[in-house]
């Protein structure tokens, strides 16, 4: 059974946590960002004192997960949704999802995006009533030459 959840704006005083939750994020969803942890923390602090917002999820415990956000004229553009590990499949993220469009998105379109190789990732975004709408390709260095 899933405790009580507590959801707040993040401030920049919460950029350590954020970054350490950003640094699960990148290595779960096997991302190939190689920024440090005090990087990682110097670019959250940068985009929640700029264009950007964060809210944490909270139990009696502590974080267990967050999202960060912009938003756009026609879109929320969802950058980072995180969930830790140990807290996953027990309703945490579809409740906070929830939570987010009830309170901080009402009536917004929102956009996410996601590694094609997180299959897990995809799995929850398509499960919370995503669809596919673009697919991003890339070519690296001299590949296919």
């Amino acid at each position: 059974m899933m405790e009580p959840m507590n959801y707040r704006r993040a401030a920049t005083a919460d950029a350590p946590v954020l970054a350490d939750m950003n640094r699960l994020l990148i290595r779960d969803s096997g991302h190939r960002n190689p920024m440090t942890l005090a990087e990682l923390e110097a670019r959250m602090t940068g985009w929640l004192g700029g264009e950007y917002e964060a809210v944490l999820f909270e139990d009696a415990g502590g974080a267990v997960g967050y999202a960060l956000f912009r938003r756009n004229p026609e879109h929320i553009y969802l950058r980072q949704f995180f969930v830790r590990a140990a807290d996953r499949r027990r309703g945490i993220g579809r409740a906070a999802f929830e939570w987010l469009r009830e309170n901080a998105w009402v009536h917004r379109r929102v956009r996410v995006e996601v590694l094609v190789g997180n299959a897990a990732g995809v799995a929850f975004w398509r499960a919370v009533g995503f669809r596919d709408y673009c697919l991003t390709l890339e070519l690296d260095g001299d590949a296919g030459r």
